[in-house]
């Protein structure tokens, strides 16, 4: 499925929130091998759950919060302007609701 992104390509939006988009500076090899080790956390998460264990749960979401930071999708904004992170914000409530009322009244 593909989601509106904004103009700056900093963020997609799902459900009028903005998500920030992972690091294009990353090499295809690095970005493979980061979003590799977060799909095998998260399957680590559903089997936690599934057998209850909460040690095992909570290692593999440290995973995968470590891997959306180095894919740059949290922790140091990827971009050098200075502008400011909007990361899950509403997309209306921040500089880019121009661009987001555009694209929910066409």
């Amino acid at each position: 499925m593909k989601y509106p992104k904004t103009p700056d390509g900093r963020y997609f939006v799902v459900k009028g929130r903005l998500w920030r988009c992972t690091n294009p500076n990353l090499d295809e090899q690095t970005r493979q091998r980061h979003v590799k080790v977060l799909m095998k956390a998260r399957n680590q998460i559903k089997q936690a759950k599934r057998r209850e264990d909460l040690e095992a749960l909570s290692v593999a979401r440290a995973q995968v919060n470590q891997a959306k930071i180095e894919l740059g999708e949290r922790g140091s904004v990827w971009w050098t302007d200075g502008e400011p992170d909007y990361n899950r914000y509403l997309a209306k409530n921040t500089p880019y609701a121009d661009w987001f009322s555009s694209l929910t009244s066409s």
